[in-house]
Protein backbone atom coordinates (compact mmCIF):
# COMPACT_ATOMS: atom_id res chain seq x y z
CA UNK A 1 0.00 0.00 0.00
CA UNK A 2 1.40 3.43 -0.94
CA UNK A 3 2.65 5.47 1.98
CA UNK A 4 0.14 8.28 1.37
CA UNK A 5 -2.80 5.87 1.36
CA UNK A 6 -1.53 4.20 4.50
CA UNK A 7 -1.23 7.57 6.22
CA UNK A 8 -4.77 8.56 5.23
CA UNK A 9 -6.13 5.22 6.41
CA UNK A 10 -4.35 5.56 9.74
CA UNK A 11 -5.65 9.11 10.18
CA UNK A 12 -9.19 8.00 9.35
CA UNK A 13 -9.05 5.11 11.79
CA UNK A 14 -7.67 7.40 14.48
CA UNK A 15 -10.47 9.90 13.89
CA UNK A 16 -13.08 7.14 14.08
CA UNK A 17 -11.53 5.88 17.32
CA UNK A 18 -11.59 9.38 18.81
CA UNK A 19 -15.23 9.83 17.85
CA UNK A 20 -16.13 6.50 19.42
CA UNK A 21 -14.30 7.44 22.61
CA UNK A 22 -16.03 10.83 22.77
CA UNK A 23 -19.44 9.20 22.36
CA UNK A 24 -18.79 6.50 24.94
CA UNK A 25 -16.73 8.46 27.47
CA UNK A 26 -18.79 9.71 30.41
CA UNK A 27 -18.05 13.09 31.96
CA UNK A 28 -19.02 14.44 35.43
CA UNK A 29 -21.40 17.20 34.38
CA UNK A 30 -25.04 18.12 34.93
CA UNK A 31 -27.34 19.94 32.53
CA UNK A 32 -29.83 22.70 33.34
CA UNK A 33 -32.54 23.88 30.96
CA UNK A 34 -35.60 26.18 31.15
CA UNK A 35 -38.39 24.66 33.24
CA UNK A 36 -42.10 25.50 33.48
CA UNK A 37 -43.29 28.78 34.93
CA UNK A 38 -46.41 29.25 37.06
CA UNK A 39 -48.50 32.33 37.64
CA UNK A 40 -48.79 32.70 41.42
CA UNK A 41 -52.05 34.58 40.80
CA UNK A 42 -53.48 31.77 38.69
CA UNK A 43 -54.01 28.01 38.57
CA UNK A 44 -51.49 25.20 38.98
CA UNK A 45 -52.83 23.29 35.98
CA UNK A 46 -55.92 22.62 33.87
CA UNK A 47 -57.82 21.49 36.99
CA UNK A 48 -58.13 25.12 38.02
CA UNK A 49 -56.57 24.57 41.46
CA UNK A 50 -55.02 27.90 42.53
CA UNK A 51 -51.28 28.15 43.09
CA UNK A 52 -52.09 30.25 46.16
CA UNK A 53 -55.42 29.83 47.94
CA UNK A 54 -56.46 31.89 50.95
CA UNK A 55 -59.43 31.28 53.23
CA UNK A 56 -60.57 33.02 56.41
CA UNK A 57 -59.60 36.49 55.19
CA UNK A 58 -60.94 38.85 52.55
CA UNK A 59 -59.24 38.53 49.16
CA UNK A 60 -59.39 40.74 46.07
CA UNK A 61 -59.44 40.15 42.30
CA UNK A 62 -56.09 40.18 40.51
CA UNK A 63 -55.02 40.63 36.90
CA UNK A 64 -51.85 40.04 34.95
CA UNK A 65 -49.07 37.66 35.92
CA UNK A 66 -46.60 37.22 38.76
CA UNK A 67 -44.85 34.13 37.47
CA UNK A 68 -42.37 32.05 39.42
CA UNK A 69 -39.79 30.31 37.24
CA UNK A 70 -38.09 26.93 37.43
CA UNK A 71 -35.12 25.06 35.98
CA UNK A 72 -35.03 21.47 34.80
CA UNK A 73 -31.98 19.61 36.09
CA UNK A 74 -30.72 16.19 35.02
CA UNK A 75 -30.72 13.56 37.77
CA UNK A 76 -27.91 12.69 40.15
CA UNK A 77 -27.21 9.46 38.25
CA UNK A 78 -27.15 11.10 34.83
CA UNK A 79 -23.88 10.31 33.05
CA UNK A 80 -23.62 12.31 29.84
CA UNK A 81 -21.13 11.61 27.09
CA UNK A 82 -18.47 14.11 26.10
CA UNK A 83 -20.26 14.72 22.80
CA UNK A 84 -23.61 15.49 24.44
CA UNK A 85 -21.99 17.97 26.82
CA UNK A 86 -20.17 19.74 23.99
CA UNK A 87 -23.48 20.03 22.14
CA UNK A 88 -25.14 21.31 25.32
CA UNK A 89 -22.35 23.84 25.86
CA UNK A 90 -22.96 25.27 22.39
CA UNK A 91 -26.71 25.70 22.97
CA UNK A 92 -28.14 28.88 24.48
CA UNK A 93 -30.95 27.03 26.25
CA UNK A 94 -28.75 24.51 28.07
CA UNK A 95 -26.37 25.25 30.94
CA UNK A 96 -23.62 22.69 31.55
CA UNK A 97 -22.16 22.73 35.08
CA UNK A 98 -19.92 20.37 37.09
CA UNK A 99 -21.99 17.59 38.67
CA UNK A 100 -20.74 18.34 42.20
CA UNK A 101 -21.95 21.95 41.91
CA UNK A 102 -25.51 20.62 41.94
CA UNK A 103 -25.28 17.27 43.73
CA UNK A 104 -22.86 16.80 46.64
CA UNK A 105 -20.69 13.69 46.23
CA UNK A 106 -22.71 10.54 46.93
CA UNK A 107 -26.09 12.28 46.97
CA UNK A 108 -28.89 10.21 45.40
CA UNK A 109 -31.93 11.45 43.48
CA UNK A 110 -34.09 10.59 46.49
CA UNK A 111 -31.89 12.58 48.84
CA UNK A 112 -31.88 15.52 46.42
CA UNK A 113 -35.69 15.44 46.21
CA UNK A 114 -35.92 15.36 50.00
CA UNK A 115 -33.59 18.33 50.30
CA UNK A 116 -35.63 20.25 47.70
CA UNK A 117 -38.85 19.46 49.59
CA UNK A 118 -37.35 20.74 52.84
CA UNK A 119 -36.10 23.91 51.16
CA UNK A 120 -39.51 24.46 49.60
CA UNK A 121 -41.29 24.06 52.96
CA UNK A 122 -38.94 26.58 54.56
CA UNK A 123 -39.31 28.99 51.64
CA UNK A 124 -43.11 28.66 51.76
CA UNK A 125 -43.12 29.61 55.44
CA UNK A 126 -40.81 32.59 54.88
CA UNK A 127 -42.90 33.77 51.91
CA UNK A 128 -46.05 33.81 54.05
CA UNK A 129 -44.25 35.47 56.97
CA UNK A 130 -42.66 38.18 54.81
CA UNK A 131 -45.96 38.95 53.08
CA UNK A 132 -48.03 39.22 56.26
CA UNK A 133 -45.33 41.22 58.01
CA UNK A 134 -45.31 43.64 55.07
CA UNK A 135 -49.08 44.02 55.51
CA UNK A 136 -48.85 44.40 59.30
CA UNK A 137 -50.80 41.20 60.02
CA UNK A 138 -49.74 39.50 63.32
CA UNK A 139 -48.35 35.95 63.19
CA UNK A 140 -47.45 33.28 65.79
CA UNK A 141 -45.06 30.32 66.00
CA UNK A 142 -45.10 26.50 66.22
CA UNK A 143 -42.56 23.63 66.23
CA UNK A 144 -42.26 21.59 63.03
CA UNK A 145 -40.03 18.96 61.49
CA UNK A 146 -37.44 21.07 59.69
CA UNK A 147 -35.45 18.20 58.17
CA UNK A 148 -35.35 14.42 58.12
CA UNK A 149 -32.00 12.58 58.04
CA UNK A 150 -31.76 10.28 55.02
CA UNK A 151 -31.63 6.67 56.19
CA UNK A 152 -32.50 7.69 59.76
CA UNK A 153 -35.25 6.26 62.00
CA UNK A 154 -37.81 8.88 60.93
CA UNK A 155 -37.34 8.63 57.17
CA UNK A 156 -40.68 7.84 55.54
CA UNK A 157 -42.54 8.42 58.82
CA UNK A 158 -42.06 12.09 59.62
CA UNK A 159 -41.76 14.71 56.89
CA UNK A 160 -40.46 18.25 56.57
CA UNK A 161 -43.22 20.67 57.55
CA UNK A 162 -45.09 18.28 59.87
CA UNK A 163 -46.22 20.20 62.97
CA UNK A 164 -45.05 18.52 66.18
CA UNK A 165 -47.96 18.81 68.62
CA UNK A 166 -46.69 16.39 71.31
CA UNK A 167 -44.04 13.75 72.00
CA UNK A 168 -45.16 10.80 74.12
CA UNK A 169 -48.23 12.84 74.99
CA UNK A 170 -46.25 15.82 76.31
CA UNK A 171 -47.23 19.06 74.49
CA UNK A 172 -44.36 20.68 72.60
CA UNK A 173 -43.81 24.44 72.77
CA UNK A 174 -40.18 24.78 71.67
CA UNK A 175 -37.40 22.86 69.89
CA UNK A 176 -35.55 21.87 73.06
CA UNK A 177 -38.54 19.95 74.38
CA UNK A 178 -38.40 17.56 71.41
CA UNK A 179 -34.87 16.46 72.26
CA UNK A 180 -35.71 16.28 75.97
CA UNK A 181 -38.53 13.83 75.33
CA UNK A 182 -36.57 11.71 72.83
CA UNK A 183 -33.53 11.34 75.10
CA UNK A 184 -35.69 9.95 77.89
CA UNK A 185 -35.62 6.76 75.82
CA UNK A 186 -32.83 4.27 75.25
CA UNK A 187 -31.79 3.50 71.66
CA UNK A 188 -34.16 0.89 70.21
CA UNK A 189 -37.19 2.05 72.21
CA UNK A 190 -40.24 3.62 70.61
CA UNK A 191 -41.15 7.27 70.91
CA UNK A 192 -44.58 8.46 69.75
CA UNK A 193 -44.94 11.75 67.91
CA UNK A 194 -48.30 13.46 67.61
CA UNK A 195 -48.19 15.56 64.46
CA UNK A 196 -50.37 17.48 62.05
CA UNK A 197 -49.05 16.39 58.64
CA UNK A 198 -47.70 19.14 56.40
CA UNK A 199 -50.46 20.42 54.15
CA UNK A 200 -53.20 19.98 56.74
CA UNK A 201 -52.13 22.88 58.93
CA UNK A 202 -54.63 25.57 59.87
CA UNK A 203 -54.78 28.47 62.33
CA UNK A 204 -56.46 26.13 64.85
CA UNK A 205 -55.69 22.50 63.89
CA UNK A 206 -58.49 20.15 64.85
CA UNK A 207 -57.82 16.95 66.77
CA UNK A 208 -59.02 15.08 63.68
CA UNK A 209 -56.00 16.44 61.78
CA UNK A 210 -53.56 14.95 64.29
CA UNK A 211 -51.92 11.56 63.76
CA UNK A 212 -49.72 9.51 66.07
CA UNK A 213 -46.46 8.35 64.53
CA UNK A 214 -44.34 5.78 66.41
CA UNK A 215 -40.61 5.97 65.68
CA UNK A 216 -37.97 3.48 66.86
CA UNK A 217 -35.05 5.42 68.30
CA UNK A 218 -31.41 4.80 67.43
CA UNK A 219 -27.96 5.57 68.83
CA UNK A 220 -26.16 8.61 67.45
CA UNK A 221 -23.17 7.78 65.25
CA UNK A 222 -21.02 10.51 66.84
CA UNK A 223 -19.89 8.27 69.72
CA UNK A 224 -21.86 10.10 72.38
CA UNK A 225 -24.36 7.27 72.80
CA UNK A 226 -27.27 9.71 72.82
CA UNK A 227 -30.67 8.66 71.56
CA UNK A 228 -31.88 10.12 68.28
CA UNK A 229 -34.78 9.86 65.84
CA UNK A 230 -33.07 11.56 62.90
CA UNK A 231 -34.98 14.84 62.58
CA UNK A 232 -34.12 18.49 62.94
CA UNK A 233 -37.00 20.33 64.64
CA UNK A 234 -37.37 24.05 64.04
CA UNK A 235 -39.70 26.87 64.90
CA UNK A 236 -42.01 28.02 62.14
CA UNK A 237 -44.88 30.46 62.04
CA UNK A 238 -48.64 30.24 62.47
CA UNK A 239 -51.06 32.53 60.72
CA UNK A 240 -54.47 33.95 61.67
CA UNK A 241 -56.00 32.48 58.50
CA UNK A 242 -55.17 29.72 56.03
CA UNK A 243 -52.75 30.28 53.18
CA UNK A 244 -52.09 27.25 51.03
CA UNK A 245 -49.31 27.24 48.45
CA UNK A 246 -49.45 24.47 45.88
CA UNK A 247 -46.77 23.16 43.52
CA UNK A 248 -45.30 20.87 46.18
CA UNK A 249 -43.52 18.90 43.44
CA UNK A 250 -41.48 21.91 42.32
CA UNK A 251 -39.11 22.03 45.29
CA UNK A 252 -36.28 24.37 46.23
CA UNK A 253 -36.29 27.86 47.78
CA UNK A 254 -36.11 30.13 44.72
CA UNK A 255 -39.83 30.97 44.37
CA UNK A 256 -40.02 32.74 47.75
CA UNK A 257 -40.21 36.29 46.39
CA UNK A 258 -42.89 35.51 43.81
CA UNK A 259 -45.00 33.63 46.37
CA UNK A 260 -44.83 36.62 48.71
CA UNK A 261 -45.90 38.99 45.95
CA UNK A 262 -48.77 36.69 45.00
CA UNK A 263 -50.00 36.62 48.61
CA UNK A 264 -49.80 40.41 48.97
CA UNK A 265 -51.67 40.89 45.68
CA UNK A 266 -54.52 38.62 46.78
CA UNK A 267 -54.81 40.30 50.19
CA UNK A 268 -54.85 43.94 49.02
CA UNK A 269 -57.30 45.89 46.87
CA UNK A 270 -54.48 47.29 44.75
CA UNK A 271 -53.98 45.34 41.51
CA UNK A 272 -50.20 45.01 41.80
CA UNK A 273 -49.38 44.24 38.15
CA UNK A 274 -51.90 46.52 36.45
CA UNK A 275 -52.44 43.67 33.99
CA UNK A 276 -48.74 43.39 33.06
CA UNK A 277 -46.83 40.11 32.73
CA UNK A 278 -44.16 40.08 35.43
CA UNK A 279 -41.99 37.07 36.26
CA UNK A 280 -39.08 36.63 38.61
CA UNK A 281 -37.07 34.59 41.06
CA UNK A 282 -35.27 34.90 44.36
CA UNK A 283 -35.25 33.41 47.83
CA UNK A 284 -36.84 35.37 50.64
CA UNK A 285 -36.35 35.40 54.39
CA UNK A 286 -38.81 36.23 57.17
CA UNK A 287 -37.82 39.91 57.03
CA UNK A 288 -38.46 40.17 53.29
CA UNK A 289 -34.82 40.17 52.17
CA UNK A 290 -34.35 38.68 48.69
CA UNK A 291 -31.42 36.32 48.04
CA UNK A 292 -29.71 34.89 44.92
CA UNK A 293 -30.55 31.64 43.15
CA UNK A 294 -28.97 29.28 40.60
CA UNK A 295 -29.74 28.83 36.91
CA UNK A 296 -30.74 32.46 36.31
CA UNK A 297 -30.01 32.33 32.56
CA UNK A 298 -32.38 29.39 32.09
CA UNK A 299 -35.10 31.12 34.12
CA UNK A 300 -34.86 34.23 31.96
CA UNK A 301 -35.43 32.12 28.85
CA UNK A 302 -38.37 30.32 30.44
CA UNK A 303 -39.97 33.62 31.47
CA UNK A 304 -39.56 35.31 28.10
CA UNK A 305 -40.79 32.25 26.21
CA UNK A 306 -43.95 32.39 28.34
CA UNK A 307 -44.48 36.06 27.49
CA UNK A 308 -42.97 37.97 30.43
CA UNK A 309 -42.10 41.65 29.92
CA UNK A 310 -40.44 42.25 33.31
CA UNK A 311 -38.27 39.99 35.46
CA UNK A 312 -37.42 40.47 39.13
CA UNK A 313 -33.74 39.63 39.50
CA UNK A 314 -31.91 39.37 42.85
CA UNK A 315 -29.08 41.89 42.98
CA UNK A 316 -26.43 39.20 43.36
CA UNK A 317 -27.65 37.57 40.11
CA UNK A 318 -27.64 40.79 38.10
CA UNK A 319 -24.16 40.46 36.63
CA UNK A 320 -24.89 37.03 35.17
CA UNK A 321 -28.44 37.90 34.16
CA UNK A 322 -27.45 41.06 32.27
CA UNK A 323 -25.15 38.95 30.05
CA UNK A 324 -27.94 36.53 29.14
CA UNK A 325 -31.06 38.68 28.82
CA UNK A 326 -33.49 37.62 26.08
CA UNK A 327 -34.70 40.45 23.85
CA UNK A 328 -37.78 42.24 25.12
CA UNK A 329 -37.28 41.30 28.77
CA UNK A 330 -36.65 44.13 31.26
CA UNK A 331 -34.59 43.09 34.30
CA UNK A 332 -35.68 44.69 37.58
CA UNK A 333 -33.02 44.56 40.30
CA UNK A 334 -34.51 43.68 43.67
CA UNK A 335 -33.16 43.35 47.22
CA UNK A 336 -36.33 43.29 49.32
CA UNK A 337 -40.04 42.53 49.11
CA UNK A 338 -40.79 46.19 49.81
CA UNK A 339 -38.52 47.17 46.92
CA UNK A 340 -40.33 44.76 44.61
CA UNK A 341 -43.69 46.27 45.59
CA UNK A 342 -42.39 49.77 44.85
CA UNK A 343 -41.12 48.55 41.47
CA UNK A 344 -44.55 47.12 40.66
CA UNK A 345 -46.03 50.57 41.33
CA UNK A 346 -43.70 51.93 38.64
CA UNK A 347 -44.71 49.13 36.28
CA UNK A 348 -48.40 49.97 36.79
CA UNK A 349 -47.66 53.63 36.11
CA UNK A 350 -45.66 52.81 32.99
CA UNK A 351 -42.56 54.48 34.45
CA UNK A 352 -40.03 52.01 33.03
CA UNK A 353 -37.15 54.49 33.29
CA UNK A 354 -37.66 54.74 37.05
CA UNK A 355 -37.27 51.00 37.61
CA UNK A 356 -34.09 49.75 39.35
CA UNK A 357 -32.24 47.93 36.57
CA UNK A 358 -29.51 45.30 36.50
CA UNK A 359 -27.87 47.35 33.75
CA UNK A 360 -27.63 50.55 35.81
CA UNK A 361 -24.27 51.54 37.31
Amino acid sequence: MPRRSATMLAATLTLIALLCVSVLMKVPYTEMSPGPTYNTLGAQDSSGTPVISISGHQTYPTTGNLNMTTVRVTGAKYEPSLVSEVVGYLRDDVLVVPHDNVYPPGQTDQQAQQQNAEEFASSEDSAKTAALTELGIPIGTEVVVGSVVAGGPSEGKLHAGDQIVAVDGTPIGNQAQVAQQVTKHKPGETVVFTVVPHGKDSPTPAAADEVKVPVTTAKAADGTGRTIVGIGPEVTHTYPFKIDIGLQDVGGPSAGLMFSLGIVDKLTPTDLTGGKFVAGTGTIDDDGKVGPIGGIAMKLIAARDKGAEYFFTPSDNCAEASKNTPGGLHLIKVDTLDGALKALAEVRAGQTAALPSCNSK
